[in-house]
């Protein structure tokens, strides 16, 4: 009687096991791997496995390789979701899960900073004809890809791959000629070094030494500038960059000759919990011509997001060079002047004020600004047939000091400050998912001649004044697709009588009237080596808003807010 109940027993046992192989055999599982933008391995990250019902079918943290399992899943559809504290959560949806299935689901978190750099849309730096080497050579960002295996039964779902991965050391040099206006004329021979460290920090060295054909009594241009940045923790960062200038072509009031400027602008990354974004950073200078002049420029930037589609912030900046932490994205500073004025050396200055609310509109997004300027001093440029006599005048007492470029014949000099307030609108939108078109319009005020007064150099600096105006601006930025063509143009329109930008700290407070930069791989089999390159850099190509007046020797000289200047070059990144 007792063996046949074990053998009972014992085919009881079999079958249930059977049953059991067969029902986990039906089941499916999620696992992958939870990494940030920089490819660093989430550890404590939580994975959620949703159903089409929005049930919750399952849950797990990663381990200290970002790594997580979760089995047991019912066939079906369902959304793969990861968080961590102080990221935006990643989703992965329409995972479909087939009987026995296997996925493979490897998701990127990014910061709130990350996700919002949708907006392209910035100041022209003096130095981004060079803007292809940059600290951004170290963040490269992952994209997501889906792979099935031959059987169909594994999913792999994956944003691991990374993009052709960039070279931890890039070398560029490139060669400029042409009429590049105040201190930039001539040609230039440029060498940059961008090195990857191995902790993530990033190291960069800029020189450019420039040379005047037919003034060779005159000497040499020398910029140096090298510049360091690293992470400080989750969505944090620091940069510093240091810079010397050297341009024996500047001549100033005093009848010095030649121009030197020491910089270091440095700048500070923050997050502040899930929400808010914080930039702080400044410049601290010392120029150098007829005498001495130094200061500090700092900026302060507030971003919160409140939502996913909306944000507010306030911005405040004293320069308007470096206005934020993305200003330090390359090595070279805008070249300063300093001039007596008011009977000792100064430079210019203000300060910047401004409140923004934004939200995103798709890919693009919608800004509006209301800002107050509270200007000490203002630089206006000029250029024409300068001589020595006209240069000496400005030095006179009660005169505004000038600084000339002896090669060009342009030159800048302060006025006297004032106070604006007004309206900055922006819109951004793609056309491709290189390139970008914006529209801005904003009121404000610029300096122009006073009505009924005839500009005099010597007093040029009191001849001018303030006046209500408004500014529009349509601008294309990006790459073309397929042609290798990277593409900045605008046209930003104002009042012709004005010499100085409407609302001067705006994205394209720089780019007077109708301006670009084209650079343009050049390939042509194997004739050309790679990395070979094209350049052409105009500013105000229509010569629009020059306002001319007579020198009391009957030269003409113009005051305008940025003179024609056209520059060509080739490069070469290796």
């Amino acid at each position: 009687m007792q063996r046949p109940q074990v053998k009972i027993a014992l085919l009881s046992l079999m079958l249930l096991t059977a049953a059991v192989g067969v029902a986990v055999g039906q089941n499916a599982a999620v696992s992958g791997v939870v990494r940030d933008a920089q490819g660093v391995a989430q550890l404590g990250a939580l994975v959620q496995v949703i159903a089409a019902d929005s049930a919750m079918a399952g849950t797990a943290f990663t381990d200290l390789h970002g790594r997580y399992f979760i089995p047991h899943l019912l066939p079906g559809q369902y959304e793969v979701r990861a968080s961590a504290a102080l990221f935006v959560p990643a989703m992965r949806g329409n995972l479909e899960l087939r009987a026995g299935a296997q996925a493979v689901v490897n998701l990127t978190l990014s910061t709130l900073f990350e996700s919002t750099s949708w907006l392209p849309a910035e100041r022209r730096r003096a130095d981004e004809p060079g803007d292809d080497w940059k600290w951004t050579l170290r963040s490269v960002a992952n994209r997501p890809i889906l792979r099935l295996t031959e059987d169909g039964d594994v999913i792999v779902v994956s944003s691991s791959a990374r993009e052709t991965p960039k070279r931890a050391e890039r070398v560029r040099a490139e060669m400029t000629a042409g009429d590049g206006g105040f201190g930039s004329n001539g040609v230039h021979s440029v060498f940059a070094f961008d090195r990857v460290l191995d902790d993530g920090a990033g190291l960069t060295l800029h020189a450019d030494i420039g040379t005047q054909p037919g003034a060779p009594s005159i000497g040499q241009s020398t910029e140096i500038a090298t510049g360091y940045g690293m992470r400080l923790g989750p969505g944090g960062a620091a940069r510093t960059v240091l810079s010397y200038q050297a341009h024996p072509e500047i001549v100033g009031s005093g009848g010095t000759s030649g121009l030197e400027v020491m910089q270091m602008a440095s700048g500070q990354q923050m997050q502040l919990g899930d929400m808010v974004d914080v930039e702080a950073g400044g410049t601290i200078y010392v120029v150098r011509t007829s005498g001495y002049a130094s200061g500090s420029r700092p900026f302060l930037k507030v971003m919160a997001h409140p939502t996913e589609n909306w944000s507010v912030g306030y911005r405040m900046a004293t320069s308007q060079d470096l206005q934020s932490f993305s200003g330090l994205d390359t090595v070279k500073r805008e070249l300063p002047v300093a001039v007596l004025y008011q009977g000792r050396m100064q430079t210019e200055g203000g300060l910047h004020q401004e409140f923004t609310v934004g939200r995103k509109t798709g890919r693009g997004m919608v800004q509006l600004s209301y800002y107050t300027d509270a200007l000490n001093r203002v630089a206006v440029s000029g250029g024409g047939a300068l001589t020595t006599a006209d240069i000496a005048q400005t030095g006179q007492t009660g005169a505004s000091g000038i600084v000339a470029d002896a090669t060009t014949g342009t030159f800048r000099f302060l006025s006297a400050g004032y106070k604006a307030q007004g309206l900055n609108v922006m819109l951004t939108e793609p056309l491709t998912t290189s390139l970008w078109l914006a529209l801005e319009y904003g009121t404000g005020a610029g300096l122009a001649a006073k009505d009924g007064i005839a500009v005099a150099l010597p007093s040029a600096g009191s001849d001018l004044a303030p006046v209500a105006a408004r500014t529009a601006t349509v601008a294309l930025r990006g790459k073309v697709l397929r042609s290798g063509t990277t593409l900045r143009a605008a046209y930003r329109w104002q009042p012709s009588r004005l010499v100085t930008a409407v609302d001067p700290y705006a994205a394209f407070n720089d780019q007077a009237f109708l301006s670009c930069y084209l650079r343009q791989a050049l390939r042509l089999g194997n004739l050309l080596p790679p990395g070979l390159e094209a350049t052409v850099d105009v500013t105000n190509l229509l010569a629009q808003g020059y306002r001319p007046f007579l020198s009391e020797d009957g030269q003409t000289l113009f005051l305008a807010q940025s003179p024609r200047t056209v520059q060509a070059g080739l490069a070469f990144t290796f």
